[in-house]
């Protein structure tokens, strides 16, 4: 059994980055969008590519399928993705801030001294 220490629940008390909240939301607008393009891509590629290759029409020289899904769908996710970029996600600071830990270590004792000589 552990003695009881006076301030245990200080010392251990820690506040969580707000960081962390934003990097979570910008974590699920990328899978959503991943999810977007893969449904975007399949529909396209597996929907009109599912047909006979005399039934095929072209665009561009293409096969409409590759077309719509390759062609269109990279230009649509990187219109998309240069919009949330400036836009929606946030420019934050990654170095870390003092004010988010209660006690943070101290190594200034460490500092200067050489270790032992031969």
């Amino acid at each position: 059994m552990l003695p009881d220490t006076p301030n245990t629940s200080k010392t251990t008390q820690y506040k969580q980055d707000p960081r962390f909240k934003t990097a979570h939301k910008e974590a699920w607008i990328g899978v959503v969008l991943a999810i977007f393009n893969f449904v975007w891509w399949f529909g396209f590629a597996y929907g009109l590519g599912g047909r006979p290759v005399e039934e095929y029409t072209y665009i561009l020289g293409l096969p409409d399928w590759f077309f719509w899904s390759c062609v269109v769908g990279f230009i649509l996710m990187s219109i998309i993705t240069v919009v949330l970029a400036k836009f929606v996600l946030t420019d934050m600071p990654l170095d870390d801030d003092p004010a988010y830990h209660p006690e943070p270590p101290n190594f200034s004792d460490h500092r200067g001294q050489k270790g032992p000589t031969s």
